[in-house]
């Protein structure tokens, strides 16, 4: 091996990235404050359209565009009809939203830099590499900028979808281009046509079916970020199908993810009609091309009086952060609904524990009630005590450490010698108890050769049932309150050198400026506070099948006076 210094190459890029943020937050905020006006703006458009209408005109133009075939129109309708009926609807025109803008913006962009490499050999010289860079590095990458220099939400997330999307459109229209016949070019110039003559009038009609198939391309890679962009924030059906990864739920994963397939063989279609073969005989009739426009403008019609006549939504916005962790997500929903039941506007963003505290760090999220303190959120605690607010303890007396069911010999840390397959199941890699199993495995001399699993929190849980069912060996990261301790017989391992943490308390915590600019909000936040055994019962409900929702109201109607003292 050459005896070479390791480059520093994490700092360079973490120096660029810090340099970009801080000398052009103001282009940053700028983009990201337009771009979020105008896909809201969009998204509410699209909502705004009575379903029934959009369903009916999006199948009427299926079938004047697919003349004596009814495959394509039926799945259209009947498509749509499922994700309707599924309450998806709303999470399909927020997809749609960010599709469209990283398409539409990957187009623009891709079209003129495709001719221009054409043209320009050393400009295809500088633009390839740089492509095959884009469309090699994870997409997961592109969300460490996106979320660096736009936060969180659907622009950041199209900021993603258009690096990871944009190649194709460059690389076919370059393809395009370049597969003009020679003759055809040599003729036009012999005709004295100029350069953009020839490109308007040869190059790009010669192109064309190309160029379509890398947007049909383009078009295809966006859908296909949703599910990444919503790990930052993005709204529509990418956040269902994650939570369902999360929490390991095979039902809801599947229905989020048929709307995501319905929508995919939609948009395809319909694109897909616009690329015709040289001499194929295309259906012209005008009184289809007025019939389409009609609908067009019947759909936008009905959107547009719906907005007018829609009412408004009143009262304080508020956005709650949180993780989708179970706990999380019960204490979340409880806050959210008794709000709204005082009549806040609420809106919950479920993130990454990092991108959560940054976040809320930023002034992008209100708050949040999923501080897990003095060690879960340690580090992340250290690095944003100075940019948050911490209002203090929300639920006492949580716990963290490594669970075994209550059948198995160990009582402590120090017992494991070669259970479970010497493997410790753990939950999402960046949560804080994963650190501190980590710290555990190099602290006890007894567990050299065992491994930490990461997963979800979800993944646990259903290794756990199914280990626990078989009577087999396992041990989980585990923590409390937890449904998983009111359905199983389970015990926490003793840990002597109390690398796992000593009890904990979930805290409060909230953007600066809060208190001044919202003091009844803030009072609220922090009078806030439940027990182990209310969250573990909301817990529960929701893994016996209750919506969040549904058990949130449920434990708020029985729990009525102590959720009123909140607001006193």
């Amino acid at each position: 091996m050459l005896n070479i210094p390791k480059l520093p190459l994490e700092d360079w890029v973490t120096a660029g990235v810090n340099w970009l943020t801080n000398h052009l937050a103001g282009l940053f905020s700028f983009m990201q404050h337009v771009g979020q006006t105008v896909m809201d703006g969009l998204t509410n458009g699209l909502t705004a359209i009575p379903m029934p209408l959009m369903i009916a005109g999006i199948t009427l133009i299926a079938i004047l565009t697919t003349p004596k075939k009814y495959g394509f129109p039926a799945f259209t309708f009947f498509g749509l009809a499922i994700v309707a009926n599924q309450n998806l609807w709303d999470d399909l025109m927020s997809t749609l939203t960010l599709v469209i803008m990283a398409s539409v913006i990957s187009l623009i962009i891709g079209i003129p830099l495709g001719i221009l490499t054409a043209k320009s050999p050393k400009t295809a010289a500088i633009v390839k590499p740089i492509l095959d860079f884009m469309q090699t590095m994870p997409g997961f990458v592109y969300l460490i900028p996106a979320v660096a220099f736009f936060g969180i939400g659907v622009v950041p997330g199209v900021f993603a979808s258009i690096i990871f999307a944009l190649p194709p459109m460059v690389r076919m229209t370059d393809l395009g281009i370049r597969q003009v016949p020679e003759s055809l070019v040599e003729a036009a110039d012999s005709f004295g046509s100029t350069t953009w003559q020839k490109l308007i009038k040869l190059e790009l009609p010669s192109a064309r079916n190309t160029i379509l198939a890398g947007a049909n391309q383009t078009i295809m890679l966006a859908l296909s970020m949703v599910v990444t962009a919503s790990m930052i924030g993005a709204p529509g059906l990418g956040r269902g199908v994650l939570s369902a990864v999360q929490h390991a739920n095979i039902g809801s994963g599947f229905v989020n993810g048929l709307g995501l397939v319905i929508l995919a063989i939609i948009i395809d279609r319909f694109t897909q009609k616009l690329n015709t073969q040289p001499g194929q005989k295309v259906d012209t009739q005008p009184w289809k091309r007025w019939t389409i426009l009609a609908t067009v403008l019947v759909m936008i019609g009905g959107g547009a009086i719906n907005m007018m006549t829609a009412q408004k939504q009143t009262g304080q916005r508020v956005n709650l952060g949180y993780v989708e962790w179970d706990s999380e997500v019960a204490s979340t929903n409880v806050l959210a609904e008794s709000l709204r039941q005082h009549g806040y506007n609420v809106t919950m963003t479920p993130l990454d524990s990092a991108v959560l505290w940054q976040s809320v760090a930023k002034g992008q999220v209100d708050a949040s009630v999923s501080a897990w303190l003095p060690y879960t959120n340690k580090v992340l605690y250290n690095k944003f005590k100075n940019d948050v607010d911490m209002l203090g303890p929300n639920l006492r007396g949580a716990k963290t450490g490594l669970v075994v069911p209550d059948y198995m010999a160990a009582n402590s840390i120090a017992d494991l010698t070669n259970q479970a397959d010497k493997t410790i199941t753990g939950i999402e890699p960046g949560a804080g108890e994963m650190a501190s199993a980590q710290k555990t495995l190099k602290s006890y001399d007894n567990l050299k050769g065992w491994q930490l699993q990461g997963s979800s929190s979800g993944a646990m849980a259903i290794a756990l049932d199914k280990a626990y069912k078989a009577k087999k060996d396992i041990v989980v990261t585990g923590w409390s309150p937890h449904w998983m301790f009111s359905k199983y017989h389970l015990k926490y391992l003793a840990d002597p050198k109390q690398t796992m943490g000593k009890g904990e308390n979930i805290q409060t915590f909230t953007r600066k400026g809060l208190k001044k600019d919202n003091p009844k909000l803030e009072k609220v936040l922090d009078n806030f506070h439940w027990t182990k055994d209310d969250m573990e019962g909301v817990m529960l409900a929701i893994q016996n099948g209750q919506s969040p929702k549904d058990a949130a109201d449920a434990w708020l109607k029985s729990h009525k006076k102590l959720a009123d003292s909140w607001y006193k």
